[in-house]
């Protein structure tokens, strides 16, 4: 499922963008696509904007033998981006989304103009990683009453917070529907741990020194992607750029949305003008 912020084309996709530079906005585990909603509603001033719900996620279909591997998430976006008309584009990643765009821009170069990475780590994570999320899905108090006790779970009392975060609430919000017994989550957690462990045992740098086009890596301060890692994947880019937004965790763009645009929109005119 694709949704299209702003004006679509008014010519044919597959042969112009009227002008305006394409953009797929590619979310995190367990994202959806409309976590880019406020992102989305600045960038399709001037640029054609998508935002894709991934495979496992929000509106897409979940079947129960679907394949969550790496390479089916990254065809998913190679066929977003022609099937839309959106290429060459900028691909937007957040987590494993950005992991995605790199990967992406790795096999197919005529496709990407750009990307942006959004707190991803480029190394391995390994086997404790996986058994924490493990441990941590279980832990979820499903199905929750109202929204509003989402909110405080994942925003105060997720023993993950470490200081009440009520963008994290709202951000876990979004991902809940309501069930005849309360609210419970859009994806399954046994498929999200199927899309995790196709990449959290192995490091992905050498995709990273394939990726030729303009590359930003942006940190939240306090986000999972430490500084000297940031810096290091900056390094072994062939063209990377780095950014960091103060006073934000994981999910910088919901954190601080201000201070993420003013991060990456000098990055987006100079791709659209280079």
């Amino acid at each position: 499922a694709a949704w299209e912020f702003g004006d679509p084309p008014k010519t044919d996709p597959s042969t112009e963008h009227d002008g305006r530079l394409g953009v797929l906005l590619l979310h995190g585990l367990m994202g959806r696509a409309s976590h880019w909603a406020s992102t989305a509603r600045w960038l399709s001033e001037r640029h054609r904007a998508v935002a894709l719900d991934q495979r496992g996620h929000g509106r897409s279909d979940k079947p129960a033998q679907a394949a969550f591997t790496r390479e089916a998430y990254v065809d998913d976006a190679e066929a977003a981006l022609e099937q839309l008309g959106l290429a060459p584009a900028v691909l937007i990643g957040h987590a494993m989304g950005a992991l995605t765009a790199w990967q992406l821009a790795a096999k197919r170069p005529d496709l990407v103009r750009g990307v942006i990475i959004c707190d991803m780590r480029a190394s391995a994570l390994g086997a404790a990683s996986q058994r924490e999320w493990s441990d941590w899905f279980k832990s979820w108090p499903v199905p929750f009453a109202t929204l509003a006790d989402v909110r405080k779970w994942f925003g105060e009392d997720d023993p993950w917070v470490e200081r009440p975060n009520a963008a994290r609430g709202e951000f876990y919000a979004e991902v809940m529907h309501e069930c005849e017994d309360g609210w419970r989550p859009v994806f399954v957690p046994d498929q999200m741990l199927r899309s995790r462990e196709t990449w959290v045992y192995d490091a992905h740098w050498e995709e990273l020194t394939q990726v030729q086009c303009p590359t930003l890596v942006v940190r939240g301060l306090d986000g999972e992607l430490g500084r000297a890692e940031a810096q290091e994947m900056v390094r072994v880019l062939p063209r990377g750029e780095y950014a960091e937004v103060s006073d934000a965790g994981h999910l910088v763009h919901y954190d601080q949305p201000e201070e993420w645009r003013g991060a990456i929109e000098p990055f987006l005119d100079a791709v659209r003008t280079g």
